[in-house]
């Protein structure tokens, strides 16, 4: 028996849909599920396409196509049909990334038209907790940020950003793009960092959040201060603030090769419970 299967792009009469699929896979959805659930399917508001793909008239698979590129629930099939659409499209992302399996297929359909990428993530272990941690104090110094600190802050997520991706995020539009969503997470309370003398030690955010899950980005401890301790107590921190006021599962995602983040989320509760793998350009 032979299964009909079509793409399309998706509007704001399918949001029910996508969002019976994006919560299906909380944790791992959590970054568009956020974006969905503030912006509907309008491409204005979120920022980029959704595209689905359907067997037998029934929605199963999603992409996001906006800044990122980014397969959901994604089936083999699937993937196929949305690397021939993004490869008819022509590369408008910065990135691809999403769950390991899919992400790596998608990537490999698209690297003869869109590569060489500037870096390959490929394995980015997938992690989460329900709790605190039972033997890491949370640090009293890691305080929610507020907008007349945005100078303070600002900085230390540039640095961040520049270490972790390897591209300053004031290139090209001057960083417009970046502080406005720095100053969104401020604006709605997802933005912590222990402050001495007027400079930033530790922060994070809470980048995505649903009611379902919620996942923690941009760890960063100043150079002269790494090694003593503060990301277990600065994580521990936010992470008492995120099962308190935003949602009872907490992720992230971190590079493999960084052996002592993922030791030390490791301290604070966080268990491995698969991989993401990202695609830089």
């Amino acid at each position: 028996m032979l299964t009909q299967t079509a793409t399309r792009v998706l509007d704001p009469s399918d949001l029910g849909a996508v969002l019976a699929i994006l919560e299906s896979e909380p944790v791992v959805n959590a970054f568009v599920t956020s974006r969905v659930q503030v912006a509907g399917l309008d491409p204005w508001r979120l920022g980029g396409e959704m595209w689905g793909w359907y067997a037998d008239g029934r929605l199963r698979s999603l992409c996001y196509s906006g800044a990122n590129l980014v397969p959901i629930c994604a089936t083999p099939e699937a993937v196929r049909a949305f690397a021939e659409r993004a490869r008819r499209a022509g590369r408008r992302c910065s990135s691809i990334v999403g769950p390991a399996e899919p992400t790596a297929e998608l990537w490999r359909l698209l690297e003869p038209n869109w590569g060489p990428a500037r870096d390959v993530r490929a394995n980015q272990p997938l992690m989460v907790t329900e709790q605190l941690p039972a033997t890491v104090e949370p640090d009293p110094g890691v305080v929610r940020i507020h907008k007349d600190q945005l100078d303070v802050i600002m900085p230390a997520c540039v640095a961040m950003f520049t270490e972790e991706v390897g591209v300053s995020p004031l290139a090209g539009d001057g960083g417009l793009l970046y502080q406005a969503r720095v100053a969104e997470l401020v604006a709605a309370g997802r933005s912590f960092a222990r402050i001495e003398d007027g400079k930033v030690v530790f922060k994070a955010e809470i980048g995505a959040a649903t009611t379902l899950a919620c996942q923690i980005q941009g760890v960063w401890v100043a150079p002269e201060f790494r090694g003593r301790g503060l990301s277990e107590a600065g994580m521990a921190a936010v992470l008492r603030y995120a099962l308190a006021d935003v949602a009872p599962i907490v992720s992230l995602y971190v590079n493999d090769f960084n052996a002592a983040a993922r030791a030390s989320y490791r301290r604070v509760g966080f268990r491995e419970v698969g991989a993401f793998m990202s695609v830089l350009f």
